[in-house]
């Protein structure tokens, strides 16, 4: 029996990530899924309880666990705190804890949901690309770092970017490895005309494309990629990021699917363990206000049944209930047009639990 650690976190996340435990206890009582669940804190509900954002004892679990469900973390609450003390520390110390190298971000525009997307439907239509984001190594965990005082009185902030050759490599084959079971084609995300980093990724992965002469590399600058994203986003298959770019692309992406409330994500390591998140934050705003679409979280569930429980016949089965549900015309707020119904966070997910 698999064991999944369930992290809700701070803002939307109990609300959302309740809806995809919903949906998996349907599958349970339905299918026969063989789950067991337990429940931990991180973030600013952490250091609300334990005084830290990730507790030595809840890292433990995550990686005895099969799997982790977290919700979003972070807020405005906490943001007088220290950089080294606020929420967001739990949820990279929990990707570097369970060494999640590889962030899978789909990108998957539903056909119902064509007109809630901010592009026109011709240049949207079946849209379906992956992004592919290294996520422990990069200027978000590199060294030096801080802020300090120059001779003159002055303070200045500094962060370094940084990249070895077996990170580099090791994304890489995801990235291909992805492809081969897509659309052969991977697109790498480089600032290589200035960063030396990013020079030194773009080498790496054209050495490591000689392994996979069944798929086609590009290269793109990363200023570029974001206006490509908005002008013919459907000319990717496979985009592969380092980690900061990969996490401001994959936010733009997400408005081409209609709303970044669908945009689910897996994060895994080498041995498929992995933890599975939608891609918004918090939203504080409108936490407790049943708002929050919770599609994103119920097809992060999906996979992680596909990616780490080995049971892709469940995955399809939820993916197949969104569907179901958007086909009846049932919409959260974010992705609401004319004419369509418009349902909280819990109504949504007991539609999608229904249509199971």
């Amino acid at each position: 029996m698999a064991h999944v650690l369930v992290l809700p976190g701070d803002g939307i996340g109990p609300e959302i990530v309740a809806e995809a435990v919903k949906v998996l206890g349907a599958l349970t009582k339905k299918y026969g899924l063989s789950l067991t669940l337990s429940e931990g804190l991180v973030g600013g509900a952490s250091i609300d309880a334990h005084g830290v954002p990730l507790t030595e004892a809840t890292l433990a679990q995550a990686q005895a666990a099969d799997a982790v469900l977290l919700g979003a973390v972070g807020g405005p609450k906490w943001d007088g705190l220290p950089m080294s003390d606020r929420p967001e520390k739990g949820l990279l110390g929990l990707r570097k804890g369970m060494n999640l190298f590889a962030n899978l971000r789909p990108a998957i525009l539903y056909p119902q949901l064509t007109h809630a997307s901010s592009l026109k439907p011709e240049i949207v239509s079946g849209l379906d690309l992956l992004i592919v984001r290294e996520l422990t190594g990069g200027i978000y965990f590199g060294q030096p770092r801080g802020v300090r005082t120059l001779d003159n009185g002055e303070r200045q902030g500094y962060n370094t970017l940084v990249y070895s050759e077996s990170e580099i490599e090791r994304i890489a084959h995801v990235a291909f490895q992805a492809a081969q079971k897509r659309g052969k084609q991977v697109c790498s995300i480089d600032k290589s005309n200035v960063l030396e980093t990013t020079a030194l990724w773009k080498e790496v992965v054209t050495r490591v494309a000689a392994q996979y002469p069944d798929v086609t590399l590009s290269h793109m600058l990363v200023d570029n990629a974001a206006m490509q994203l908005v002008k013919a986003p459907k000319q990717f298959d496979v985009m592969l990021t380092d980690n900061m770019f990969g996490d401001i692309l994959s936010d733009e992406a997400s408005m081409l699917t209609g709303s970044i409330g669908m945009l689910a994500s897996a994060s895994l390591n080498e041995q498929s363990k992995g933890m599975y998140e939608p891609s918004h934050g918090s939203a504080p705003d409108i936490a407790g206000k049943g708002l929050a679409n919770p599609i994103a979280t119920i097809l992060s569930a999906a996979m992680m049944l596909r990616y780490s429980l080995g049971a892709p016949e469940h995955a399809a089965r939820i993916e197949g209930a969104v569907g179901k549900v958007l086909d009846a015309g049932l919409r959260t707020g974010d992705i609401w047009t004319e004419g369509c119904q418009k349902v909280s966070t819990s109504q949504m997910g007991d539609a999608i639990a229904d249509a199971l």
